[in-house]
This record gives structure tokens, C-alpha cells and sequence, in this order.
């Protein structure tokens, strides 16, 4: 059984509140390119420290490995 990745997109990533949260991500690490703390590339991931993707702020932001990123998530109900 194949994945339907035009109902997937359809359903979940192209919801608005999908898509605001994936831009904030971009937004994120744009900046942090722009600071000079990544690079395109590089294999590392923006981590929101307080695990809000709508919080931008300076303080929230920092570089890691993709996996400590990945190893890093919060507890899901």
C-alpha cells in the first residue's frame, strides 16, 4: 500500500496552522544563518529551546545536532 501524499498534504501540512508553523521554522533558521551560527548545509538543526516553534526570540534559539534535536522531544498526550 503506497502513501497518499496529496491527501497527507491536504489533511496536515497545508493547514493553515501547518503552514504558519513551518515558516516560523524557516523564519528561525534563516536568522540564525544570517547571525552567522549555521550554515547552509551544515547537517545541524534550529532547536527552540522552549519546544515553541511561534517563539523567535534570540534566547529561545540555538544550534545542535540533528540528533540531539531529534532526541530532545517533548512528551506528546
Amino acid at each position: 500500500m503506497s502513501r497518499d501524499y496529496k491527501k497527507e498534504y491536504r489533511d496536515y501540512h497545508g493547514t493553515p496552522e501547518q503552514r504558519r508553523r513551518r515558516s516560523n521554522r524557516n523564519k528561525a533558521r534563516r536568522y540564525m544563518i544570517n547571525q552567522g551560527r549555521a550554515k547552509v548545509g551544515d547537517g545541524k538543526h534550529v532547536d527552540h529551546k522552549n519546544y515553541n516553534a511561534d517563539d523567535n526570540s534570540p534566547a529561545n534559539l540555538r544550534v545542535v545536532s540533528a540528533k540531539d534535536n531529534l532526541k530532545r522531544q517533548p512528551k506528546r498526550k
